[in-house]
C-alpha cells in the first residue's frame, strides 16, 4: 500500500483548499497514479502558528509503478502546478503532498520512508485510519489506533463548505 498525505490551507487556481485537494488527486490520476481510496477531508489547526488559516487534510492510497523517488518528484511537480513555492517549513501553502508509507519500505534517502513525523500527526493518522484501519507503522509495528492514542485526542473536524 502506498499512502499519500494531502494538505492545503491557502486557495489555489483550483479554488478553496478542499477544491485544491480534489484537483490534485485528479492531477495524480492524469499522471498514471491511480487513487484507490481517499479519506474524507478534515480541518486541522495550523502549526506552529495557529493564527494561520486552518489546513484541510486527507490521505489517499495510490497505486503506481513509480519508485519512491520518482513518485516524490511527481508530487513536487503537482505542488508547483497548484502554486506552491519554496518557503519556510510549516508556512501556509496551497498544497502539500507527502509520501507517508510506500509498501512498508524503510528507507533513509530522499524520500525518507516511512515519513519521519508520521507518528506525531493526528491530521495524517486519523484520515489514514479511515482508509487503512489495519495499517501498522513499518518501523515500530504499532497500529494506527495505538499511534493515535499515544498523541492524544485529535482536534480535527470536517471542513465546512
Amino acid at each position: 500500500m502506498i499512502l499519500i498525505a494531502l494538505g492545503a490551507n491557502l486557495p489555489s487556481a483550483a479554488g478553496t483548499p478542499k477544491d485544491t485537494l480534489r484537483a490534485a488527486l485528479a492531477s495524480l490520476g492524469a499522471r498514471g497514479i491511480t487513487v484507490e481510496w481517499q479519506s474524507g477531508f478534515y480541518l486541522s489547526e495550523a502549526w506552529p502558528d495557529p493564527t494561520d488559516p486552518p489546513f484541510v487534510n486527507a490521505v489517499a492510497s495510490v497505486r503506481t509503478a513509480l519508485s519512491p523517488a520518482e513518485l516524490l518528484r511527481v508530487l513536487q511537480e503537482v505542488e508547483s502546478e497548484f502554486g506552491r513555492k519554496p518557503g519556510p517549513r510549516n508556512a501556509p501553502r496551497p498544497l502539500d503532498l507527502d509520501i507517508v508509507d510506500y509498501e512498508g519500505r524503510i528507507e533513509h534517502g530522499d524520500p525518507e520512508l516511512p515519513h519521519p513525523r508520521l507518528g506525531d500527526r493526528a491530521f495524517v493518522l486519523v484520515p489514514l485510519r479511515e482508509i487503512a484501519p489495519d495499517w501498522r507503522h513499518p518501523v515500530t509495528g504499532r497500529t494506527v489506533d495505538e499511534l493515535i492514542s499515544e498523541i492524544g485526542p485529535a482536534k480535527l473536524t470536517p471542513p465546512r463548505d
